[in-house]
């Protein structure tokens, strides 16, 4: 077997108030371990077997760490940076907007929370997919990502690569 990704873990300086964006935004589970220092977003449900039907497999989760105390860490007090990366790229997250949800809704959503809103409606062909973004309060980019089908019906206002 080969390594496998479990988890992402993106930091903030309020992981409870990162937690309860999330939460709100998009219904995940806010699993607090312990409650400010660390959260678990649990996005429920299960990876789907081509015939329709949940595999065994769970979705991804997102850990939200304290950006001051990235835990765990051998030293209790954490090390070094202390604070959250304000410039340059940074990794970015991918979701998929699942088939009763918009980017219209999450975008709207994030950005009445505090989230900036950083490209919507353009189309990728190269994985042919609709895609959105935006920064949510604590500088993380989350792209959100919309399956554009055999045959997609590109909209006109769309930007293309």
């Amino acid at each position: 077997m080969t390594d496998t990704l479990i988890f992402v873990d993106i930091p903030a300086d309020d992981p409870s108030a990162a937690a309860a964006f999330y939460a709100e935004v998009f219904g995940w589970r806010n699993d607090p371990k312990p409650e400010g220092l660390y959260h678990r977003m649990v996005p429920g449900g299960q990876f789907m077997n081509p015939d329709g039907t949940e595999s065994l497999i769970g979705n991804l989760h997102i850990g939200i760490f304290k950006a001051d105390n990235a835990r765990p860490h051998p030293d209790a007090g954490g090390t070094e940076p202390k604070i959250i990366a304000q410039s340059g790229r940074k990794p970015r997250i991918w979701l998929l907007i699942g088939d009763d949800d918009t980017a219209e809704r999450i975008l709207t959503a994030a950005c009445a929370r505090g989230a900036k809103e950083l490209w919507r409606d353009h189309y990728w062909s190269t994985f042919n997919g609709y895609n959105h973004a935006f920064m949510d309060p604590w500088g993380n980019e989350i792209i959100l990502w919309g399956k554009a089908g055999q045959h997609p019906d590109i909209p006109d206002s769309y930007t293309r690569e």
